[in-house]
């Protein structure tokens, strides 16, 4: 069973269709690439799956659970975290500050009795901030606050997570790091579903990518399948996108 399911969404706005029968299946201890234009709807439909906006129509489901009708704070208790494509952290906090938030709140409802320092400085150390931990984040850079980001969702310790271009802002040493640091989040279980305009990054680390364009689904399959269609040729990737 697929830990993550989205099932014919559909979302209207008025007269337009941001996402038409949209439907995506993610599987445990893999990462699940979602690629498309500016504009395709791939925003949108983390909206959805993370209860912040209603679909017109379709279900989310959550580990053979209908979390359709549920608010965004219900599916985050269930498991289910993201970062943005336009960072939403606590400025004015620490990196360590940013991260002990998502923990201290993952504590009041939860019922393991981990402690939420220890939590969050596992985390640093895994994220790789162990350096600039006392840093207040609006002193940092776009991709180092990336990986606050991560951390701070990780505090809540997801089944699922949902990453819109978390590799954005990075150099492309920070990137290599950060796609083994997936692969390593995906092989202890979590479910990975990662939109990126990184192509590179897409196709090494991801074990199917789902192509939206116009908010219609035009391709699913492996990197080098998606690599070789004509139609996410046409719409996305260009010819000079082809290999690796």
């Amino acid at each position: 069973m697929a830990s993550l399911e989205v099932r014919d969404i559909t979302v209207r706005f008025g007269g337009n269709v941001a996402l038409d029968q949209v439907s995506i299946a993610t599987e445990p201890g893999s990462i699940t690439g979602l690629i498309g234009p500016n504009g395709a709807g791939k925003t949108t439909l983390f909206n959805v799956i993370t209860g912040l906006l209603p679909p017109s129509s379709g279900r989310v489901i959550l580990d053979g659970r209908d979390i359709t009708g549920l608010s965004p704070t219900k599916r985050a208790r269930l498991g289910l975290a993201r970062t943005f494509q336009r960072l939403e952290l606590f400025s004015l906090l620490t990196v360590r500050e940013n991260i002990r938030v998502a923990a201290d709140i993952r504590r009041g409802y939860s019922k393991d009795k981990d402690n939420p320092a220890e939590i969050v400085e596992a985390i640093i150390d895994r994220v790789g901030l162990r350096e600039i931990a006392e840093e207040r984040v609006d002193r940092l850079p776009t991709g180092q606050c990336r990986l606050v980001e991560l951390g701070r969702s990780l505090a809540t310790k997801p089944k699922v997570l949902l990453l819109d271009e978390p590799a954005s802002g990075q150099d492309e040493t920070e990137t290599e790091l950060f796609a083994t640091l997936l692969q390593q989040l995906a092989a202890d279980g979590t479910v990975v579903l990662l939109v990126e305009h990184d192509v590179q990054l897409v196709m090494n680390i991801c074990k199917s990518v789902h192509v939206l364009d116009f908010g219609q689904i035009i391709a699913v399959g492996s990197p080098s399948e998606i690599q070789t269609n004509e139609a996410v040729l046409a719409a996305y990737l260009g010819t000079g996108a082809t290999t690796p």
